[in-house]
């Protein structure tokens, strides 16, 4: 099987491993990534990432020439992507920018234009209702009607394109899977005397952007309703709701008990989380209207839940968006935005120390059977299949009814 993916993602080449291990599942697949030739990351306009051709094997990274240096939806690819899709001859072309991209169009056209008849897949994180105006709901719909199959990473994201009219198979799986040797279970003494820590410590931690959209404000609040017990808050992050909650800390006099860590390379994160006996993802859904009738944002997944499962560190998670599928009963999990449902989770973890050890093994094994870059990358595959069997299993329908019925046309 060959498998094109496109997508500027896999510029990092952390994120490829899911990719690099698809290519090895078995001896007949090929995967060749094309991303942007020209890249600048977040907008900033003074960084420039010029891509690198790449050559594994079975895993190749092709940059090929491309419009739009730092726009996902607008980014297009020059000629050189023809040579590239004659050559290679993909069974599969993933297109990793969402519905209403220019490039997916691109790709598909090229797909019907070149004859390659490969099956055409786009992955998407969207998972807010939203509405379209010409000409874009017209990509959209092209887009999606020439689709064989969506990958979406998570679950309101398939309810959408349900709604949306899209009846074909959606398979609900994450972009990129957890590295488990990187992220798994293994002491700090030496962070832990780095930053005064004890074995009785209770270490709370969080994991992300310090924006209200994460929920820290609801956490500081709840470990504040449980000073009488003991613990530490571990925060790895950065943003502007910093001084606040040093604020929050100095007037509940907790500021000695907050531990705030920031600027810390993705390949050292594991080591923190390793410190903690827990980890909280306690995102809220934001509206665009104080009306609260349009929805501006909610949690697309957390990964850094599957990164503190796979490190047997127990999770307590809010019921925004993916939250709660993704740990399911291999965490504890309260109602967005609920203070004292906090409180009481966090509460609970730290008085019973085999609730801890009970969900810290959970979520190992729902982390190792199904967020792994092997178990993603497997999912992927199986989901490929599925989508070239339905064709043959059709295809064989068609000729069966034709030869039955005598009807010398193929439907359309």
């Amino acid at each position: 099987m060959k498998i094109l993916v496109v997508s500027h993602t896999y510029i990092v080449d952390l994120n490829c491993e899911k990719l690099r291990v698809l290519a090895n599942l078995e001896s007949d697949i090929q995967v060749t990534v094309v991303v942007p030739q020209r890249w600048i990351p977040g907008g900033v306009q003074n960084k420039i990432i010029e891509t690198q051709f790449r050559d594994e094997g079975n895993f190749r990274i092709v940059p090929v020439s491309n419009f739009s240096q730092n726009n996902q939806g607008l980014l297009t690819f020059g000629s050189d992507l023809i040579k590239i899709l004659r050559e290679f001859k993909p069974d599969i072309i993933q297109v990793e920018q969402g519905s209403k991209s220019l490039a997916y169009a691109e790709l598909i056209t090229l797909n019907k234009f070149l004859n390659l008849k490969a099956k055409n897949i786009f992955f998407t994180w969207w998972n807010l209702p939203y509405e379209l105006k010409f000409p874009i709901s017209l990509l959209e719909k092209y887009n999606l009607a020439h689709t064989d199959g969506i990958i979406c990473g998570n679950q309101d994201g398939a309810d959408i394109l349900r709604q949306r009219g899209f009846q074909k198979p959606i398979q609900v799986m994450p972009q990129l899977g957890v590295d488990e040797v990187v992220f798994a279970p293994r002491s700090q003494p030496e962070l832990m005397a780095q930053y005064g820590l004890h074995q009785d410590d209770f270490v709370v931690g969080f994991v992300g952007r310090f924006v209200p959209e994460k929920g820290i404000i609801t956490l500081i609040n709840a470990l504040t309703k449980i000073r009488d017990r003991h613990w530490k808050l571990l925060l790895l992050g950065r943003g502007e709701l910093k001084d606040k909650l040093l604020e929050i800390a100095v007037e509940n006099q907790i500021r000695d008990r907050v531990i705030l860590v920031e600027s810390v390379p993705h390949s050292e994160v594991a080591n923190y989380i390793n410190l903690m006996n827990v980890l909280v993802l306690p995102s809220e859904t934001t509206y665009k209207f104080k009306t609260m009738t349009s929805v501006g944002w909610k949690e697309q997944f957390g990964h850094v839940l599957i990164e503190a499962m796979a490190a047997k560190v127990p999770v307590i998670g809010s019921d925004s968006g993916e939250i709660p599928h993704v740990i399911h009963d291999a965490g504890l999990i309260f109602p967005e935005g609920n203070v004292d449902e906090l409180a009481r989770c966090l509460s609970c973890m730290i008085d019973d120390p085999e609730l801890r050890q009970n969900l810290a093994n959970l979520g190992y094994m729902r982390a190792m059977s199904k967020y792994t870059n092997t178990a993603v990358a497997k999912q992927q595959l199986q989901f490929y299949r599925q989508l070239i069997e339905d064709t043959i299993v059709r295809t064989k329908n068609t000729v069966d009814r034709i030869q039955n019925t005598g009807e010398i046309s193929l439907p359309i």
